[in-house]
């Protein structure tokens, strides 16, 4: 529970009302009660603030209503992340390292780690202060864990590679596994030993199922702030910029390079060894065949600038009709040319 004024201390927001009210959760604003806070972002949601009873509502500046108390701030759905994280999210329990699990005499662990069983820590693994590993984390030799981390339950980490501060990895999550790399052998192929790691820095957070293939040499890396969703493919020795976000099912082929704060919506497909720039955005199952420059919204397979795919995709449903005026036309300039060489 807090009051009212805490959470707008907590948002940089204002109270217009009463800020010594109680507020006990987060809820949607047409099914809030008493205690409750929600918020709303979307105007047309506004009519519902003459019937919430939510004790308090997140607005924007410039939003009036009688009789409810408001916390108005610049960015209400942020604000309701914030909100929502101090009143609903506990941290983890600390708990040391229980009984079932199995750390290695040569790990190092760092103050208030905690292990659950289950787990597998090789030798010569680190982990930083106030991470938790929960049921089943294999983490193989020579890993690093950063301080603060989240690694759910299933989660396989690879020999050498690295994961930073205040990370969440989500169940069955696997960082490290070999990249795809075959050399032909005349009908057979050859497996390419993947000797390379990878490298996840600070405040990523790693979708369930999701792979991050380590790179053949060097490093696959996945830079700060980055977040990726469930069951995404990344490639060995890929390579993907600052606070960039990776929606369900992208694939990313190998050694692509990828820059900062770009959007890649659900499927997008991205071909190997290209370069997208910053804050590029490619629609859901788009196909990226080539490199893309910065600052960019495209869409389609082979992508394209998302204003000329929606004039392209106006015309998709008229191809069958349009394929017969051609023909049609086609036999009419052949009629006539016919007629000419008659006359």
């Amino acid at each position: 529970m807090k009051m009212l004024k805490e959470l707008a201390a907590l948002v940089g927001g204002t109270v217009v009302g009463d800020g010594e009210v109680e507020i006990h959760r987060v809820a949607g604003i047409d099914g809030a009660a008493p205690g409750d806070i929600t918020f709303l972002s979307n105007p047309r949601y506004q009519p519902l603030l003459q019937t919430t009873r939510a004790s308090a509502v997140m607005v924007k500046p410039g939003v009036e209503a009688a009789g409810v108390n408001l916390l108005v701030c610049p960015n209400p759905y942020l604000a309701f992340a914030k909100v929502l994280t101090a009143l609903h999210v506990t941290p983890p329990e600390f708990r040391g390292v229980m009984e079932g699990a199995w750390v290695d005499p040569e790990a190092t662990l760092g103050e208030r780690v905690t292990v659950y069983p289950g787990c597998f820590v090789g030798k010569h693994v680190k982990i930083g202060s106030g991470t938790t590993l929960y049921p089943g984390v294999v983490l193989y030799d020579s890993v690093e864990v950063g301080e603060g981390c989240l690694i759910h339950a299933g989660v396989v980490v690879r020999e050498g590679c690295r994961i930073g501060n205040r990370v969440i990895i989500q169940p069955k999550a696997v960082v490290g596994s070999d990249g795809f790399g075959f050399a032909p052998d005349g009908e057979g192929y050859y497996k390419i030993p993947q000797v390379g790691i990878v490298v996840v820095e600070d405040d990523v957070e790693i979708g369930a199922n999701t792979c991050l293939d380590r790179a053949a040499l060097g490093v696959t890396s996945v830079g700060r702030g980055c977040k990726i969703d469930n069951l995404v493919q990344v490639a060995h020795n890929v390579k993907i910029g600052t606070d960039t976000i990776i929606v369900a099912q992208v694939g990313i082929a190998g050694s692509t390079e990828i820059g900062r704060h770009c959007t890649l919506g659900g499927q997008v497909g991205v071909a190997g060894h290209i370069k997208i720039g910053d804050n590029v955005m490619a629609g859901a199952q788009s196909g990226i065949a080539g490199s893309l420059d910065s600052n960019g919204v495209y869409s389609g397979s082979p992508a394209i600038p998302h204003r000329d795919w929606l004039r392209a995709s106006k015309n998709f449903a008229k191809l069958p009709e349009m394929r017969k005026e051609i023909s049609r036309l086609k036999r009419q300039l052949e009629e006539l040319q016919e007629l000419i060489k008659e006359g």
